[in-house]
């Protein structure tokens, strides 16, 4: 699973895999490599929503409190307050008016998929809320709508295309 967490004003990149040893887990702070660790699932226990778990020669005890995306996460003597967004929340969130997708001169994509339909031209004057092209992410097809009043710039894809997370699809006047 791909996640996006934010904490102390950092953003991270992580992904988990599990398997029946143990999870990997890869960390990737902002603009630096990623970091791949084991967590072996022999040194791991669930009690009433506390973790327990052995890592690098260490125990570790954490508490998690949260809902939705905000979480306070207690170990070690210490609070950190992280949101954390799934794949599903990435997309939902870029598909917001306002979003990373439609404030600024461009349309970008908040994950990676595929554009199945352009509904325009360079050129074109759109209205808020006006369809611009359909992605497909996740397995869903989703519309995305101009979040303002926009003069369509430069389209950057085509329909077809494979595209990555962040990439510009579509610029603006």
């Amino acid at each position: 699973m791909y996640f996006e967490a934010q904490s102390n004003g950092q953003n991270y990149a992580l992904t988990i895999r599990e398997d029946r040893e143990a999870w990997r887990v890869g960390i990737k702070k902002e603009s630096l490599d990623w970091n791949y660790y084991n967590v072996s699932k022999k040194d791991y226990q669930d009690v009433n929503q506390t973790i327990s778990f052995i890592f690098k020669n260490s125990s570790y005890l954490v508490d998690v409190i949260g809902e939705e995306t905000d979480y306070t996460v207690y170990t070690r003597g210490s609070f950190r307050k992280i949101s954390i967004f799934n794949d599903e929340m990435i997309l939902h969130e870029s598909l917001k008016s306002g979003g990373q997708l439609g404030g600024g001169n461009n349309l970008s994509s908040g994950m990676p998929g595929k554009i199945v339909k352009l509904f325009v031209k360079p050129g074109q004057e759109i209205k808020e809320g006006e369809p611009l092209l359909i992605m497909e992410a996740m397995k869903m097809e989703n519309e995305m709508r101009a979040a303002r009043d926009v003069t369509i710039d430069e389209i950057l894809v085509s329909e077809g295309d494979t595209i990555e997370s962040g990439a510009v699809l579509i610029s603006f006047k």
